[in-house]
């Protein structure tokens, strides 16, 4: 398993179009991907569960990925965070 937490830095946080993004990266992978916050955790996979976390700017978030192809689908969804500015 990977696994890093990151600061939210978007100012309007985890919203609609970024959750579609990461969804989008998740899902090209076998590997189970969930981010949690706020003591809740969410399957990247899916947008709603995302959206339910209510990630906001200045939010703490980990990243956790595991399985088969979990190298490649780490660095694509971290990617995925930082190319949209959701993170540094």
């Amino acid at each position: 398993m990977k696994e890093i937490t990151v600061k939210i830095i978007d100012p309007i946080g985890i919203h609609a179009r970024p959750a579609q993004l990461l969804t989008a990266a998740a899902s090209k992978f076998k590997s189970e991907s969930k981010i949690t916050a706020n003591g809740l955790e969410a399957n990247l996979k899916s947008i709603m569960n995302i959206m339910t976390l209510g990630v906001k700017s200045g939010d703490e978030v980990t990243l956790k990925v595991s399985g088969e192809d979990e190298d490649l689908a780490f660095e694509t969804i971290l990617g995925a965070f930082k190319s949209n500015g959701l993170c540094e």
